[in-house]
């Protein structure tokens, strides 16, 4: 997706979006991409059953050869020759066609999966806060399955009766016209009738597609919290909720299937009544002096085929229904349009500093007030400036929108004079370095997730940013290194170790514009004085926006930028803010526990009980 223009690129989710409500046409376009593969197994599908179907005439000509007697031994021998080629030709046929498909059905479901997963990561935060990540990821798994049933299901039960049935009844006109206008009948009655119930079935295929996806998300989100599952004691009480989703969806399954199997009762009971039915007319027309015995075989043997041919079909397009029906409900969560795409006309961030701008910014997160209303920010490139309030200030949300978390609802945002909204996302995010305070890692290994911040650095550049954030000490005494895999989210590290490893990967990343959200919270004193001057070389040069609750990580800062509720109500150096009465300087007192807080020098400012 790298080399496509942001026009293609929208182009192509926009694409993929249409398809959200038709399953079957979204099937389609990717069978498209691989002609070559699936027109070789159609054509070994059809080859095949028409093997099948002349080896059935075969027997019939062997058959009247024998009748004849002993005395044509070149005919039976030949027509010995012609049923063992067809035989042969019918199991040969068949494997090409399963080698092929081997190759072309799993290109298929790769190509799905890769496209799935490619659109899904340009969600906005929004559909992925409204949703399970089990769920969604369930559901790129229900929806490469289905396809890769529903083709094979197509391949080997659906095509093969269709193209039996209607050479069947080719070769039986031959025989007996009525006999073939008949069966043509019944089975053209059967296959609807079947078809039709079967499309009633589709709201019970659908509630079991919905309530399968929603235990792997229920059971994704307690794995994931395991720990305050345990810490609270509620292991019992999630096995028992567990258990009443799984039930819920065993339910819906049961039902599903109990009614695909009233289905092939209802047939079964039709196909054996009508099998009895033919043979029963072909001995009496064999009675009558009005068939060979080679006739009877043929037509009793071709109408079996139709028969049967009906009810795999019938049974198999009722199995290809259940399966559509998860598609269907897959890829209508998944193919949701994108909520921010990017315009067509946004060109990539060019960077000169970093120089920030907030004008006149409103914003409100869905069905909630307004957060943010006309905020106003500037901040010149190479500033440290730290954002201080109480909680719902509206600080983590200016961070939030800086990235293109979210877009406002009003006002711009500009880095060195350029729109957010007019460029590309990806080069905006590669121009800002976060260290956030819930710190996310991968389930691989300590140099992997530190290298997550320039995948093309060397491996001397890795190790000399673990360096810098003083990484390197706690990661040689690991067992493997930086090899060593940290867990899931990086459960096998302490909270101050993840936070280390979060800072070496922003310095690795070396961008213009450096956002720290707590970046220093989870580590202890030593381990801050640490991190504070590796901090400190890290900021030299870029933009710096910090959130931090400690405000002793701030004193060093150009500016301090105080809000309340969605507004800046104060803004100056560290030291100004401090000889004057306001938020900061009560939250500072709140900190240091005491009445009196001293100037920098030692100077008394003011008495404050905190």
């Amino acid at each position: 997706m790298e080399h496509l223009t942001v026009a293609e690129r929208n182009a192509r989710n926009a694409k993929l979006s249409s398809y959200a409500e038709r399953p079957l046409a979204f099937l389609l376009s990717y069978i498209r991409r691989h002609p070559v593969e699936h027109a070789i197994v159609l054509v070994s599908v059809f080859a095949a059953v028409g093997c099948a179907l002349a080896s059935q005439y075969a027997i019939k000509h062997l058959i009247d050869v024998l009748g004849a007697g002993r005395h044509h031994p070149g005919p039976l021998w030949t027509a010995f020759a012609i049923l063992v080629g067809l035989i042969a030709a019918d199991n040969l046929l068949w494997r090409v066609g399963g080698w092929v498909a081997a190759h072309a059905f799993v290109n298929v479901t790769g190509d799905l999966r890769r496209d799935l997963f490619q659109y899904l990561t340009g969600h906005s935060p929004t559909y992925y806060a409204e949703r399970q990540p089990g769920t969604l990821a369930s559901r790129i798994t229900a929806t490469s399955n289905a396809v890769y049933t529903s083709e094979n299901t197509m391949a080997w039960n659906v095509l093969p009766p269709c193209i039996a049935v209607l050479g069947a009844i080719v070769m039986i006109v031959t025989v007996n016209p009525v006999m073939a206008a008949a069966l043509m009948s019944c089975s053209g009655i059967l296959a609807v009738v079947l078809f039709k119930l079967a499309g009633r079935g589709s709201s019970r295929h659908h509630s079991f597609a919905a309530k399968a996806a929603a235990v792997d998300g229920e059971l994704v989100d307690i794995i994931s919290n395991m720990g305050l599952v345990r810490a609270f004691g509620m292991t019992f009480r999630e096995q028992q909720r567990f258990g009443s989703t799984v039930k819920a969806e065993m339910d819906a399954r049961r039902q599903s299937l109990l009614y695909l199997e009233r289905l092939r009762l209802l047939h079964a009971v039709i196909t054996a009544l009508l099998s009895a039915g033919l043979l029963g007319w072909a001995l009496w027309l064999w009675d009558q002096g009005r068939a060979t015995s080679g006739d009877i075989v043929l037509v009793s043997s071709l109408g079996f085929t139709i028969l049967h041919g009906t009810r795999d079909l019938a049974v198999a397009l009722v199995d290809v229904t259940q399966h559509i029906a998860r598609l269907a409900e897959a890829v209508k969560t998944l193919l949701e349009p994108h909520g921010m795409p990017d315009r067509e006309t946004a060109v990539s961030l060019t960077t000169n500093g970093g120089q920030v701008a907030f004008e006149g910014i409103t914003f409100a997160y869905p069905r909630r007030r307004p957060i943010l209303d006309h905020f106003d920010l500037r901040i010149e490139a190479g500033q440290r400036v730290g954002l201080v309030g109480k909680s719902g200030a509206g600080k983590s949300t200016v961070l939030a929108l800086l990235q293109r978390f979210y877009d406002t609802q009003g006002g711009s945002i500009k880095i060195d004079g350029q729109d957010i909204a007019s460029i590309t996302q990806d080069s905006l995010r590669h121009a800002i370095a976060l260290v956030p305070q819930d710190i996310a890692l991968f389930h691989r290994t300590v140099y992997e997730n530190i290298a997550y911040g320039r995948p093309e650095a060397s491996r001397e550049e890795v190790l000399a940013a673990a360096r810098e954030a003083r990484c390197t000490d706690f990661i040689e005494a690991m067992p493997d290194g930086f090899d060593t895999v940290v867990g899931d989210r990086g459960v096998k590290l302490s909270g101050g170790q993840r936070q280390r490893i979060a800072i070496a990967r922003a310095i690795l990343k070396n961008a213009p514009i450096l956002l720290l959200d707590e970046a220093t919270s989870a580590l202890d004193s030593a381990s801050e004085e640490a991190i504070q001057q590796a901090l400190d070389r890290l900021m030299v040069g870029r933009t710096v926006i910090a959130i931090a609750h400690r405000l002793s990580t701030l004193q060093n800062f150009d500016r301090i930028i105080v809000m309340s509720a969605g507004k800046v109500i104060d803004d100056g150096t560290p030291q100004a803010l401090r000889d004057r009465p306001g938020i900061y300087r009560d939250l500072l007192a709140k900190q240091h526990g005491k009445g009196t807080l001293l100037h920098p020098g030692g100077r008394k400012i003011d008495e404050h009980v905190a």
